[in-house]
């Protein structure tokens, strides 16, 4: 049966009915994406969290009145394909934004950072403890991680830990970064600064884990720039005489939960740190050290010192002789107890 006209205005009407509705919706959807809920608004921080979905932080936007109605921005999700998650990060947010600008900046990762300045010296739990009182990572997440075998071996690095390849320098990390990718970016710039010095190492007669352990001794000696390649050059000169390094901080960091208190009897307390009991070199690093300890492993000052006491003023007195070493450690003992010496 053929249609009638009326039947076929009503399906023009219909459709035309339904074509306006769509130009008008697509039109206010649009217009909504670019007009801002309020001409100014003061700037909020925003946490995504990680694993949220772009939906949880749509409708978290409308509630914090960052943009007025979530359901135009929902739609433009579904039509455009951002996806269902977006970056986690710390975001700095207004109403003032025009809401297409806000799912940009959300969808990119364009995050707040914060700087923190790792010293030359921290150890990992020193490092993961710093990070987290920036409210930058979990520490024991972050400890864990610089721990993992999987993730050690991933870098190319035959230690036991990530110990030494974090290296110190002032970095922006964003609340909400995952510590294994704040790991990344510390072990990146530790390659960064010690591939140039490659070839020396390969000249020096140590592996690069060596080269690396001995430096964190050095840098854990002593504050004094002009006094690492003198340090580096008695370990060094120790070492080629068969000489135990009888170095302190090793002893420290092979003790869990150190009280500040080194006694006799953690000096004979045998760890694979211990560098009274154990010959050459420790395990592997004791903390993470600077460029400036690394060249002064790899470029030591020529001496023939096998001995340093501290000066109780962050200097060292240097000996040739255990006579000499010992007449040394009288003086500067009746001053005050430094650090230990290095005796034979």
């Amino acid at each position: 049966m053929p249609i009638s006209i009326r039947a076929k205005r009503t399906v023009f009407f219909a459709f035309a009915f339904l074509l306006l509705a769509g130009v008008l919706l697509s039109a206010g959807v649009a217009r909504y994406l670019v007009q801002p809920a309020r001409k100014i608004g003061p700037d909020q921080i925003f946490i995504v969290h990680k694993g949220a979905t772009l939906r949880e932080v749509i409708c978290d936007l409308e509630k914090k009145g960052i943009i007025a109605n979530k359901a135009p921005l929902l739609l433009w999700n579904r039509l455009s394909g951002y996806g269902t998650r977006v970056k986690a990060g710390e975001y700095r947010l207004n109403s003032g934004m025009a809401p297409l600008g806000v799912l940009n900046i959300l969808s990119k990762g364009v995050s707040v950072t914060h700087p923190v300045t790792i010293p030359e010296g921290f150890t990992i739990k020193q490092i993961a403890e710093e990070l987290e009182k920036k409210g930058l990572t979990d520490r024991a997440k972050f400890s864990a991680l610089a721990e993992d075998p999987d993730v050690v071996k991933s870098y190319g690095i035959s230690g036991p830990s990530l110990e030494g390849y974090l290296y110190p320098d002032t970095y922006r990390f964003g609340r909400g970064q995952p510590a294994i990718s704040i790991i990344d970016v510390m072990v990146k710039r530790f390659f960064e600064v010690t591939n140039p010095l490659d070839e020396r190492i390969g000249e020096s007669g140590m592996t690069f884990q060596q080269v690396v352990t001995l430096a964190s001794l050095v840098e854990k000696e002593t504050g004094q720039r002009e006094e690492r390649a003198v340090i580096a050059s008695v370990f060094l000169n120790r070492l080629k005489k068969g000489m135990r390094l009888e170095s302190d901080p090793t002893v420290i960091y092979g003790i869990r939960d150190f009280n500040g208190n080194l006694t006799r009897k953690d000096l004979n307390e045998s760890t694979p740190y211990n560098t009274y009991v154990i010959k050459g070199l420790p395990f592997g690093p004791i903390a993470n050290p600077g460029e400036e300890s690394i060249k002064a492993v790899l470029y030591p000052a020529d001496t023939d010192y096998l001995y340093f006491v501290s000066k109780n003023n962050g200097s060292h007195h240097f000996s040739k002789t255990l006579r000499e070493h010992n007449k040394a450690v009288k003086i500067y003992q009746r001053k005050g107890r430094g650090n230990r010496t290095k005796t034979s």
